[in-house]
């Protein structure tokens, strides 16, 4: 009860009096965040995953005034963590990893969506403290002006054969490449206790000199750096459509991937809880899912939704990703990519050298 002595009795009162009912009436919700007036959200600028057009709708439709602060995952739960009864911060777009961090942490408050039943088991919080809202899967991103096409690779073993370079980026800082390790793990039979299998393949690639050290970024492909890049799929879509569609092929590697995404967390502080609430409704609605696929995040519901063709463009077809699974035991990956950095260094740098 102490945050209600801290917050303005208003906002306080509306808080107290909707927040058990909303899940179950939205125009209640609906009501009591128009009174609020406004989110505040930390992680979740205009220009990823188009959050712009969320905004955008929430002030249409809503009257929600907003403001973005950007900062990574750990950032956005130490602020929520450190201000507490003084927040700032309404809601967060975090990782994955990040959900379950959250809630030991005790700074999230749970809110289930009325599409809640159409998110799988795997990527949401049973009490609803976190939820996937899109997901984003290891793919290939190859520059079809320098790999031929007898050669393009379809499968992590086509990699063993080819006489063009992979590059996966820093696998000692970027969460992007050591998913793309444990992605190659897998296609090899490995999982997250084990990603031997995965440095396996790139030691023989830096044994043939055919590991590049480039980020696959837009910078790198676009200057032709990159022969065949590993990236998560929104990352490689949102390059092949901003240089040339036409330059640059997307696919998931049909003997295995690894499936992770983006959740957010609303602050237990809030002082908007009702806005950060009808926020995560709207992000699960069918509108909310369609705008994040205009940003070429694959949505959480893609198996429930009818995209309109211009937005289906997009994305990768749906078939692509049966092969890629969600990370099983998030505990055991986190201990793992701890080592990974260690691990890329002494078996696989050592190659290049």
């Amino acid at each position: 009860m102490k945050k209600l002595f801290m917050a303005s009795l208003l906002g306080s009162a509306i808080a107290f009096c909707t927040s058990a009912m909303a899940a179950d009436d939205l125009k209640a919700l609906e009501d009591a965040a128009r009174k609020e007036g406004m989110v505040n959200s930390v992680g979740m600028p205009d220009a990823w995953a188009n959050w712009k057009d969320t905004w955008q709708d929430l002030a249409s439709k809503y009257g929600l005034k907003h403001s973005d602060t950007d900062m990574s995952s750990a950032q956005e739960i130490a602020k929520f963590e450190a201000e507490k009864d003084n927040a700032s911060a309404d809601i967060g777009d975090v990782g994955a990893a990040f959900g379950p961090i959250a809630i030991a942490k005790g700074v999230s408050q749970p809110y289930k969506p009325s599409t809640w039943d159409q998110v799988p088991e795997w990527a949401k919080d049973k009490d609803g403290h976190w939820a996937l809202a899109y997901t984003g899967t290891i793919a290939f991103i190859i520059n079809k002006d320098l790999v031929k096409e007898s050669e393009r690779p379809k499968t992590w073993h086509d990699l063993e054969r080819g006489t063009y370079k992979v590059a996966i980026g820093d696998v000692g800082t970027a969460a992007q490449a050591a998913n793309g390790v444990l992605a190659a793990a897998i296609a090899y039979k490995g999982d997250e206790s084990n990603v031997a299998p995965g440095l396996q393949l790139f030691t023989k690639l830096a044994q043939q000199k055919r590991l590049s050290l480039a980020n696959p970024t837009i910078q790198t492909l676009e200057k032709g750096e990159v022969e065949v890049g590993v990236v998560w799929d929104f990352n490689g879509l949102s390059y092949r459509d901003q240089i040339d569609p036409k330059r640059f092929e997307v696919l998931i590697p049909s003997d295995g991937s690894i499936t992770s995404g983006y959740t957010t967390i609303i602050n237990k502080y809030a002082k908007h809880p009702n806005a950060a609430k009808l926020t995560r409704e709207y992000i699960f609605s069918d509108a909310g899912q369609i705008n994040l696929a205009k940003g070429h995040a694959r949505p959480i519901r893609a198996e429930h939704l009818k995209l309109p063709e211009d937005v289906q463009a997009k994305l990768l077809p749906n078939e692509q990703y049966a092969p890629a699974q969600p990370i099983k035991n998030a505990e055991v990956w986190e201990a793992t990519s701890k080592k990974l950095p260690q691990m890329w260094q002494e078996q696989v740098i050592i190659e290049m050298e």
